[in-house]
């Protein structure tokens, strides 16, 4: 292949036209791209300029750069782990954690005091700063490495008189028997979205480039449809994908007059 010879900047030239190799099958997934020097030879363009083009696509996420061995068309990646995020109980009544991938702490639960935010006051239904307990967990599955951040947030004031005011590490599992246990006639409510990672997601969840997480954010609600407590959840977007049971709401009766 000759010089490049379209317009823009020449480092995004190249990246266009290794794109394109890409695209025609040239370098197929998992595959290297040749190296540095074989690049300059071939798009007549200095190493700076070849540096710029690699760096930009791995912004993309379209390869990726692999320490002492150079940079890979990033292979088509499938999730490594399937989390369940169905919600049981046994015969007894008790909430029990799901079927299926079995978690390990990678550090103990973290366990502090904070107050609502804009955000979460909004999810909770609470002023900004309300006073909350709360627990962040760094969870990985031992047989892919996938890690898992999952964070509990729970009012003072759904937490006095409970257990919970003096364990707020409990399991969710377990929290969910305690609400119970005090009164509350409990569902749940959850939404889901793929964003960029922060930094310190991206550093602690070990996301290559360009990766996006799964958020989640699950509602725990009770009596009068109250919001309780607060669960995120955040994993690499390339390694873990959802799984839900869905069943068919009952229709609601028209009130008597």
């Amino acid at each position: 292949m000759g010089e490049i010879q379209r317009p823009g900047a020449l480092y995004q030239q190249v990246a266009a036209a290794i794109r394109d190799a890409i695209t025609a099958g040239e370098f197929p997934p998992g595959s290297p791209l040749p190296s540095e020097t074989q690049l300059i030879d071939r798009y007549k363009v200095s190493r700076p300029t070849v540096r710029n083009a690699i760096a930009a696509l791995r912004t993309e996420g379209l390869i990726e750069v692999r320490h002492g061995k150079g940079s890979f068309v990033r292979a088509a990646a499938t999730p490594a782990v399937t989390i369940e995020r169905n919600i049981t109980r046994n015969g007894s009544g008790r909430y029990i954690a799901p079927t299926g991938t079995v978690w390990d702490h990678e550090q103990e639960p973290a366990v502090y005091r904070t107050k609502t935010t804009a955000a979460t006051g909004l999810l909770l239904q609470l002023d900004e700063d309300e006073a909350l307990f709360g627990c962040d967990r760094l969870l990985i599955d031992p047989a892919t490495g996938t890690r898992l951040l999952h964070r509990t947030l729970i009012p003072f004031a759904v937490a006095e008189g409970t257990p919970l005011a003096d364990a707020p590490d409990t399991e969710p599992a377990a929290i969910y028997g305690l609400l119970t246990q005090a009164g509350h006639k409990l569902w749940w409510s959850e939404t889901v979205r793929a964003r960029m990672p922060l930094p310190d997601e991206r550093t602690v969840l070990e996301l290559p480039d360009a990766t996006p997480v799964v958020h989640t954010l699950r509602i725990t609600h009770g009596t009068d449809d109250a919001p309780l407590i607060l669960e995120e959840l955040r994993a690499s977007g390339d390694r873990a994908q959802l799984s839900y049971r869905i069943t068919a709401d009952r229709p609601l009766r028209a009130a008597r007059t």
